[in-house]
């Protein structure tokens, strides 16, 4: 099974060498910009009213731990709609890799561990370009980039598992319209949870990216608790686990019917 995996792993990464100056822009410029505009120019505003919901940090230092962790959220949502749909229904590049010893485990695996590796990749920088920006406060901040490559993979895999069920891309408008935008809206990176409504607030409790934005926020900022901190995680890893299973089973269903 591991050799099978890494086969499609080394594969992405073929791929991926002739296509990376096409993300070179998103990578580097889209923290940058980001932190410049809401960061800095918003940010501005909110530190000039002494806002005490930020618990006495500056908004720069409270939105970008966020970013980083709403940024993995979004990557990983389109590397596992328009990709995944072309390697089943348009390209047929998972047909091609059953006709060799791979397996479809090999397959969802090996796709999962590249979006693993690209979201390392990703966040690394943004975590880069948050300490440039002085918004790290803690040594442990290091450790905000795999919560926000799991916080990735909790979306990646049941994504996957929906995309494996298309024949077309008309359903990613809705994933992107009615989930990944508001969520990425509502989850606690821009302003407090607290500030939502009443209705909208128990909900935001229980989605993926609002814990992942939570721990984040905590290791960047030096205020982690233990309890807290596994609840975060706990929940992260069982939106990941119950979205590759849910991919286990429509993978199969696609791949060898």
């Amino acid at each position: 099974m591991a050799l099978g995996v890494v086969r499609v792993l080394e594969h992405s990464a073929l791929v991926y060498r002739r296509q990376w100056r096409g993300t070179v822009f998103s990578t580097f410029l889209t923290p940058v910009l980001f932190l410049l505009a809401m960061g800095i120019g918003l940010g501005a505003y909110v530190d000039r009213a002494g806002s005490a919901d930020l618990g006495g940090v500056s908004y720069l230092a409270f939105l970008a731990p966020g970013l980083l962790a709403a940024n993995a959220m979004q990557t990983a949502s389109f590397a596992t709609t328009y990709p995944i749909l072309a390697s089943i229904q348009w390209l047929k590049t998972f047909d091609g890799m059953l006709n060799t010893p791979l397996n479809v485990r090999d397959i969802l695996l090996g796709e999962m561990g590249w979006i693993a590796v690209r979201l390392t990749i990703v966040t690394s920088v943004f975590l880069f370009v948050i300490f440039l920006f002085g918004a790290v406060e803690s040594p442990l901040a290091v450790l905000a980039v795999p919560v926000a490559v799991l916080t990735g993979l909790a979306f990646a895999t049941p994504i996957a598992a929906f995309t494996a069920t298309q024949r077309k891309d008309s359903g990613f408008a809705a994933i992107f319209r009615f989930v990944v935008t508001p969520l990425f809206l509502f989850s606690g990176t821009f302003f407090p949870i607290e500030q939502l409504p009443d209705v909208i607030e128990p909900v935001a409790y229980v989605t993926p990216i609002y814990h992942g934005v939570a721990l984040a926020r905590d290791l960047t900022l030096g205020r982690v608790d233990l309890v807290p901190a596994l609840v975060h995680l706990g929940v992260l890893l069982a939106f990941t686990l119950g979205g590759l299973a849910a991919a286990w089973i429509t993978f199969h269903r696609r791949l060898l019917k």
